[in-house]
């Protein structure tokens, strides 16, 4: 008895359910990104979007650069929705269709966190490579390099936001056959708050301000939505698929 009381006492010690559910997330993180990149379009489509519509403003505005340059804080951060939408309407598509959502649904594990990986898979392959590439779309714009840094963080902290958001909505329509429209209706009211505090730390950048306040807002939206949204995607991928 006292054998096995310190056996108990050693696994718990060792953290090994830490070390099971770490190799879990770590997997399926690896995963679903070697099949975001054996498609190569899923990480493609959104990068060459926002190139063809950051191409196609200065068309339609004429080429006056003071212009482009006072838009820019705004162009950036529409299309980058845009392009988060694109990316949102893919998710959990794939594993629906070929049962496997519904398999990790059963699973022992809690599904609001199985559904870590995937979110951060698609994060590291959209969000986090469109905002590193943000600064080279943002000269051709007239954006100033100086307020670069606070372009690449505010998109990365916002793209992972409009994530965990738009993913609350693909779960909700999953089901759904042609749901990207009632998707769009459903996360675009909540985009407008992010896409206020983005385009409000860019002003503030390019204008010699202080961006740091709409930084801090879009880091809290970072946090609630770690926190809130895997629990509420979990709830939508119960109710699409009626478990």
């Amino acid at each position: 008895m006292a054998n096995e009381s310190s056996r108990q006492a050693s696994n718990v010690s060792s953290g090994l359910p830490e070390l099971n559910l770490s190799q879990f997330l770590w997997v399926q993180t690896r995963r679903h990104l070697g099949l975001l990149i054996a498609s190569p379009g899923e990480i493609v489509n959104p990068l060459l979007f926002f190139l063809l519509v950051v191409i196609l403003f200065p068309l339609g505005l004429g080429p006056d650069p003071e212009q482009l340059s006072l838009l820019a804080p705004g162009i950036l951060w529409v299309v980058a929705l845009l392009a988060n939408l694109m990316i949102c309407m893919r998710l959990f598509v794939d594993d629906f269709e070929d049962g496997s959502l519904e398999q990790l649904a059963m699973a022992p594990l809690p599904l609001a966190v199985a559904v870590v990986p995937q979110l951060l898979a698609s994060w590291l392959a959209s969000g986090v490579i469109l905002s590193l590439v943000s600064p080279l779309f943002g000269l051709m714009l007239g954006f100033p390099l100086a307020a670069a840094p606070t372009l690449v963080a505010s998109l990365l902290m916002g793209t992972l936001i409009m994530l965990l958001v738009g993913a609350i909505g693909a779960a909700l329509t999953v089901g759904i056959q042609r749901g990207g429209i009632l998707l769009a209706l459903l996360i675009l009211p909540l985009y407008v708050p992010i896409l206020i505090a983005g385009t409000r730390a860019l002003e503030e950048a390019t204008s010699q301000g202080d961006p740091m306040v709409a930084l801090a807002l879009l880091g809290a939206g970072v946090t609630g939505g770690l926190v809130l949204a895997p629990v509420a995607i979990a709830a939508g991928l119960r109710v699409s698929l009626e478990l």
